[in-house]
Parts: C-alpha cells; structure tokens; sequence
C-alpha cells in the first residue's frame, strides 16, 4: 500500500526559533510535513507560488509587509489558499482584517501545540479555525464604532509624540480640525484621555508603536 498524502505547510515566520519549533512539530506528525520555510511576506508569495502548498502559516508582522497584505496578495492569485494567520498578538481589529482578508484561521503563539495541529487539520479539512478566545473577543467588539482611516493615521501621530500643530501641519489640516478628530477618536475608544486612547488602541491592534 502506498503511504496516504502528508499535508504539505508553509511556514512563514521571521523569528528563526519559532520557524524551527513550527517545523519540528510538524515534521514528527505523520501525517504533515513542512514543504517550505520563509522569514518575509515577498518570500511568502514566492514560496507560495513555487510549491502551492496544502496550507501555509502566516506570522502577522514580517518585516517587509504585514502577514495579511501577503495573504491577499496569494489569495488574488490562488483564491482557494488555505492561510492560518500566527501572531502573538490579540488585537480584535487585526484579527478581524485577517479573516475579512480570507484568512480560514487565526492562531495566537501562545497556543498550546495540540490545538495548532489540529488547526491545520482543520483547514486543511476546508473548515475554519478560530479559537473560542478570539471568536468572544471579536464577539466583543462586533458593536463597536470603527475609527476612520484619518482617525487611526492622526491618532498614530499623537502616539509617536507629535502635538495638535505638528499634526495639523503635516496633514495639511487645521489644529482645530485635529482636535475634533481626536475627541471623536476618545469618545469611540471610550478613553478618557489621550494616553489611554494610545493603550487601548495598541491594545485592540488599531495603531502600533
């Protein structure tokens, strides 16, 4: 009897102890093996394109372009990928880009790795694979009111230290204008100043320092 397909993972990490630590988990499953290995979003397209893996796992922060613009950009042109987007982080808002992007899971690197490999499987399987904590932490949010892309682009600037002025010149606005913008940005983060504003945005994955 001829042995049954293994599935076939890309793993696209930057970090090279997570990248081995993915792959030796993998490898000592029978039936998965890693087809490939990465460390940038270019690389994961390349890779993707040269091997047209059963899955591949996509760290969130490359150091050339995001996890999920690499994503989209495999999906544009193989729109049955199988992507699970790996991140240390738990911001609702990336999460919810991930899968709105065409993500079929989302993993944290915190998880044990049981539930990684049964994530795979999953997908593999063509099932989706969001963990109960993240699904109840979008489930949180689902109400919320989304900042606007100038909203998010003015409140990354007052997270990098830039006052009113400095802002409302660089955008081309006025100050006046920056400061309504910055109430509105406090009133849906239910902030009570702009520190907390910053935390909770850091926090949730809006904006990142």
């Amino acid at each position: 009897m001829s042995e049954p397909e293994k599935i076939r993972v890309l793993s696209i990490d930057d970090h090279p102890l997570v990248r081995e630590g993915l792959a030796a988990l993998i490898n000592d499953q029978t039936d998965m093996r890693v087809a490939g290995q990465g460390s940038t979003g270019h690389e994961a397209i390349k890779l993707f394109r040269d091997l047209e893996p059963d899955v591949a796992l996509m760290d969130l922060r490359l150091p050339d372009i995001s996890g999920i613009d690499a994503m989209v950009t495999i999906l544009s042109e193989f729109p049955q990928a199988r992507i699970i987007i790996v991140t240390s982080s738990e911001g609702d808002v990336e999460m919810q880009r991930a899968l709105e992007g065409g993500a079929k899971g989302y993993m944290l690197k915190s998880m044990p790795p049981k539930e990684v490999l049964e994530a795979i499987r999953k997908v593999y399987a063509g099932k989706k694979a969001i963990p109960t904590e993240i699904a109840a932490r979008l489930a949180d949010h689902l109400s919320d009111e989304v900042l606007t892309a100038r909203e998010i682009e003015i409140l990354q600037q007052v997270a990098e230290g830039n006052r009113n002025r400095d802002i409302a010149d660089r955008l081309f606005i006025s100050e006046g204008t920056v400061k309504v913008h910055i109430k509105h940005i406090m009133e849906k983060l239910s902030a009570n100043d702009r520190t907390q504003a910053i935390t909770i945005a850091v926090r949730r994955g809006i904006i990142h320092l």
